[in-house]
């Protein structure tokens, strides 16, 4: 079999981690909204280019490094030394897992296997796997508002472990928790009670409960996911789900915090794909449109002072505290969430904008530190401290492989331009995708298939509108998700593709008025006083009139240049890569008029 070199070396990693795909633990609960796509498993797929450095950078300088011993001191020695220390390493472990799912690197996966056993060995008999001293738990006395939240952490964390190692240990920890929950709530207290931002951090559970339903198909977890969604409605409840079906307006539920209420949606999301209640997945469709609508920067983020703002209030600067990592993460879980259930390309579009501009602004391109806030203007302060962003941060990137390709019955969709290779199950057959691309200098492509023999499916591939229009032979697409290729393939056969990478301008309003921001493809660009020595000052230099940035470089790290009124050139760089040597960016910048 013939196979292109980077293909033949993917299989080679493969095979060196253990030939066979992973055994990930299958639902016992099929979902009442089957999902239009699936996302295929981080181990069959593997992502080079610009977003796989970014990748690798958060497995090797982050995940792979990570101090575990304070992440798990207060539940060794309680209470621990925040009152929401709990979550981080319930984070750790669900990243980590889902990095070394995609590596099958042999150190990670000892060193998850020792971090998830002394997280379990600290369970106490009744359940409780937490960092608070007895008389402050759960929210039954003052002082315990981020119990539950901790827990959800817990679950999240050894769920994910649990799916892709197969460890009955970590199931069983996870039931207990749960266990202890049901039993505390609302029998003892109202839910709301245990968690602050109007009950919905503790709220928050609801997503690893669901989670805990699917695996094990007990409806005791069916039950209590209820409770919680119907507790909303409680005297002095967020109402998360009828303000969404009545208001659409994430700014005015609740106390409008956007991490929480985020988490919370997505629980809501799963717990209406397992029910068929389309009356929840109506409400966090709601939410979603309006955060897209009036709350989301350019480069796919939202939050002010870790608040959704009133209508287009989107302020620049770093005093504005803008942008909070655990956002921007807990907006790409939600799109994805979306993407899977719908099939809508608009939540990949919402995917691919996060992930290569604010997600990535906040990591350290070494990948070991994280900004607990990114403003499109200053600079940037990355920051070592066990922060919920610290840890949060890493997870997005962990989960960016799982929506690079995904599958439905009959077709195969490519979601990346990125060079990368990917596995699927075809009508029982293997079929390696292989894409070799020009991305992020050139646009074009070549995807060829790899298969022991013939096989029958769609080749589809999602075009955002900057790439639009995407060519193939004599054929135009516009932007959606479009079929390169129907009918039998066999191995080695191709298709080549040419799509539109560019630079571009994007016109500033309401606060931004008369300010222009300028991007290449999918990436926002900046300006960085690093990479233009002698600049005296980025607030009052103006682009030249009709001015759009070029690709400055051949090879090495991006660069571009613009027009400037002035000066021969303005150099910009990705807003990823802005300010990650200590100096000081903008996005926006003025205008001509």
């Amino acid at each position: 079999m013939r196979r292109s070199a980077a293909v033949l070396l993917f299989s080679v990693a493969l095979a060196s981690a253990g030939a066979d795909p992973l055994a990930v633990v299958p639902y016992k609960v099929a979902p009442e909204i089957p999902d239009a796509l699936h996302a295929i498993e981080p181990d069959q797929v593997r992502i080079e280019g610009w977003l796989g450095a970014r990748i690798d950078a958060n497995v090797r300088g982050r995940l792979e490094v990570v101090d575990t011993v304070p992440l798990l001191a207060g539940f060794i020695a309680k209470p621990g030394d925040q009152p929401w220390i709990g979550e981080h390493i319930g984070k750790w472990l669900h990243a980590a897992t889902l990095a070394w799912a995609y590596t099958r690197d042999d150190a990670l996966r000892r060193k998850l296997d020792q971090a998830a056993a002394q997280l379990i060995a600290t369970q106490e008999p009744d359940g409780y796997l937490g960092t608070y001293v007895p008389s402050q738990r759960f929210g039954l006395y003052p002082g315990a508002d981020w119990d539950v939240w901790s827990h959800a952490y817990d679950m999240i964390g050894l769920l994910t472990y649990y799916r892709y190692t197969g460890n009955e240990a970590a199931l069983v920890a996870s039931r207990r928790v749960a266990d202890l929950l049901i039993g505390t709530f609302p029998a003892k207290k109202s839910i709301l009670a245990a968690g602050t931002h109007v009950g919905m951090a503790a709220t928050s559970v609801l997503e690893p409960i669901v989670e805990l339903y699917r695996l094990t198909g007990d409806r005791r977890y069916l039950d209590f996911a209820r409770y919680i969604v119907s507790s909303y409605d409680e005297p002095g409840g967020p109402r998360i789900v009828q303000s969404m079906l009545a208001d659409h307006d994430v700014s005015r539920t609740a106390d409008g915090k956007a991490y929480e209420m985020m988490a919370n949606l997505m629980g809501i999301c799963d717990l209406a794909r397992v029910t068929g209640d389309r009356k929840l997945l109506l409400a966090v469709l709601n939410a979603w449109g309006d955060i897209v609508g009036n709350r989301l920067y350019l480069t796919g983020t939202s939050s002010t002072q870790e608040a959704f703002a009133g209508d287009h209030v989107l302020p620049n600067d770093r005093d504005s505290k803008i942008g909070e990592t655990c956002v921007t993460t807990t907006w790409i879980q939600l799109n994805l969430q979306l993407l899977q259930v719908t099939g809508d390309p608009a939540y990949a579009d919402q995917i691919e904008r996060s992930l290569y501009n604010h997600l990535a602004a906040a990591q350290n391109p070494r990948g070991d530190d994280w900004c607990y806030y990114t403003p499109l203007e200053g600079r940037k302060q990355y920051d070592k401290d066990i922060t919920c962003c610290h840890s949060s941060g890493p997870r997005g990137l962990a989960l960016a492989p799982t929506a690079a390709y995904l599958q439905s019955a009959d077709a195969i969709f490519v979601s990346t331009f990125e060079t990368s290779q990917a596995h699927f199950m075809v009508g029982g057959q293997p079929v390696e995708i292989d894409q070799q691309s020009g991305f992020p200098r050139a646009g074009r492509a070549v995807l060829t298939i790899h298969t022991p023999g013939p096989v029958t499916f769609d080749l589809r591939i999602r075009v955002p509108e900057w790439a639009a229009p995407l060519r193939s032979g004599d054929e135009q697409y516009e932007a959606g998700w479009t079929t390169l290729r129907s009918g039998t393939w066999k191995d080695g056969d191709h298709v080549a593709y040419t799509f539109t990478l560019t630079g571009s301008t994007i016109a500033g309003t309401y606060a931004n008025l008369h300010h222009t921001a300028a991007a290449w493809g999918p990436f926002i660009l900046a300006a960085d006083t690093a990479r233009n020595p002698g600049l005296s000052s980025l607030g009052t230099l103006r682009l030249a009139d009709g001015a759009a940035p070029s690709l400055a470089s051949s090879a090495g790290s991006l660069s571009f240049a613009i027009a400037a009124s002035g000066q021969p050139s303005l150099a910009l760089v990705p807003f990823a890569d802005a300010g990650a040597t200590g100096g000081e960016y903008r996005v926006w910048l003025r205008d001509a008029r």
